[in-house]
């Protein structure tokens, strides 16, 4: 079994502290289950559904700013996936 922690930020302004901490948390606890060997992954999904304030613009300014902390993540918009899309708006089919 795979252990999947999801950090879902939505891209309507620049990442603040609570986004941070939210993703330095769950980026910790999944290495922390690899470093016990256990099969664990960071899921990072974009919660876009905010269709007028969510721009790609700030999508980007997200990536770049976990990526400057360290913050890596084995899933994503940005890297793909076997449980694709990751951005919220894109998963809409599949929940009709």
């Amino acid at each position: 079994m795979t252990i999947r922690a999801r950090f879902a930020p939505s891209p309507t302004g620049p990442i603040h502290i609570g986004n941070v901490r939210t993703a330095l948390f769950n980026y910790l606890f999944v290495k922390s289950m690899k470093a016990e060997g256990k099969d664990a992954k960071l899921i990072l999904r974009i919660e876009d559904t905010d269709a007028t304030r969510s721009t790609r613009e700030y999508e980007d300014f997200i990536f770049q700013e976990l990526k400057w902390l360290g913050i890596t993540w084995d899933e994503g918009a940005d890297v793909g996936g076997d449980f694709g899309p990751y951005r919220q708006t894109e998963r809409f089919p599949l929940y009709e």
